[in-house]
């Protein structure tokens, strides 16, 4: 499973949020994780109606943490931007696709794929943006590898 390339600049911009709480500018944070500016401001917009962010206009203004970096999860970003960690539609919580299976209570593709799912579902929860940092140590850059 691979996480999408919003998945992981949402958390390099959260990483940088929480390493240095203040107003971040689209185009300041832009500039620092050489993310593309456009692709940030929906990465950004997104977060925010997940109420991760809080925005804020004018002088002064610009995107800052709502919550704690211990109190989001890395799950819940990535779920903010890809949608259920399912590997195959019929163990998400909420399916949007029918199963395809002949018989989703005996296939065995499906028993495996919902062990796989509560791990890493229960993986990613367990880890927060601020767990994120401390993994990545200091000020280094923080490596995305799912």
């Amino acid at each position: 499973m691979r996480i999408s390339k919003k998945a992981e600049y949402a958390l390099r911009a959260l990483g940088v949020m929480a390493r240095e709480p203040k107003a971040w500018r689209t185009e300041e944070l832009s500039v620092r994780e050489k993310i593309p500016v456009k692709f940030l401001e929906q990465i950004l917009l997104t977060l925010r109606h997940a109420g991760m962010l809080s925005a804020k206009r004018g002088v002064g203004g610009g995107y800052a943490l709502l919550r704690s970096p211990q109190s989001i999860s890395v799950g819940e970003v990535i779920r903010a931007l890809d949608g259920p960690l399912a590997p195959v539609p019929c163990v998400a919580e909420k399916p949007t696709e029918r199963c395809s299976c002949p018989d989703p209570r005996t296939c065995p593709v499906r028993a495996v794929m919902q062990e796989v799912h509560r791990n890493l579902s229960a993986a990613l929860d367990q880890r927060s943006i601020e767990d994120m940092l401390r993994l990545a140590g200091d000020g280094g850059p923080v490596a995305f590898e799912i």
